[in-house]
Parts: structure tokens; sequence; C-alpha cells
């Protein structure tokens, strides 16, 4: 009995699956989480290793810089100036962005400062994170809007 192999192909596999909504937009989000997670960890602890640790200035860093990045993509992304495919919006507002801001750790921090009683920090580091994350969300979208000019 002669045993007969298909030749696998794996380039034209991934290259059909590829063209699967169901199976691309999951990798392209996942992708840009990868790099977006990395990216806060690193960035969080570079600066949480140079200042003093009694505040999260890390978590302080990202979440405004998150915003500011929020603004300038969507802004650019969703206007007629620059045309940007679908996955690639995907990949850095969903997954990058997504999961470079993350505001649950932003709580976490709230939290863990109100556990040890320092309320007034607490206090001052909640509204100062998210007005300053408002303030950097609408300059970045107005630094899109000038460069689309």
């Amino acid at each position: 009995m002669k045993l007969v192999l298909k030749r696998f192909n794996v380039s034209n596999l991934l290259e059909q699956m590829l063209q699967k909504p169901e199976i691309r937009t999951p990798l392209a989000i996942s992708l840009g989480a990868i790099a977006g997670a990395l990216s806060r960890y690193y960035i969080s602890k570079l600066i949480s290793d140079y200042f003093d640790a009694t505040l999260p200035y890390g978590t302080f860093f990202v979440n405004l810089t998150g915003s500011f990045g929020m603004g300038f993509f969507v802004t650019l992304a969703l206007g007629e100036a620059i045309l940007i495919p679908p996955d690639l919006r995907l990949i850095i507002a969903v997954g990058f962005l997504g999961s470079y801001t993350t505001f649950s750790t932003y709580e976490l921090d709230t939290f863990n400062l109100l556990r040890q009683n320092n309320w007034l920090t607490a206090l001052i580091y909640w509204f100062v994170s998210a007005v300053f994350g408002l303030i950097n969300l609408y300059l970045g979208i107005v630094l899109a809007r000038l460069i689309t000019k």
C-alpha cells in the first residue's frame, strides 16, 4: 500500500486564514496589544526607577501620553487627509493604545494610595490624571488637525 502525502503549503494556508476577518481582526488587536503592554511596562518601570516611588509617576506618564496618542491617532484615522487601513487602525487604537493606556492600573494605583491612608495624594492623583488626560487627548486632536490642514 502506497501512502501519498499532499504537499502542505503553509504560506497558502496563512494567506487564506488572514483573509477571514474573524481571524485577522483578533490577530491585529493582539499584535498591537503585545507592543502596548510591553511599552507600558518598560516606560513605567523606567520612570518609577528614576523618580520617587511615593506617587505612581510611570502610570501617570503613560496615561497622559496614551491619551494624547489616542486623540492624535483617532483624529488622523477618522479624517480624510490620511487613509489608514482598518487593520492598522485596530492594531494601533484598539491593540496598542488600548493596552498601553490602562485606567485599570490608574484605578489600582489610586486604591493603593487610599489603602495607605494617603487620601489627599490619592485625590490629587485621581483628579489630575483625569483632567490632564482629557487635555492631552484634546491636544492630540488639535495637533493632528494642524498637520492635516
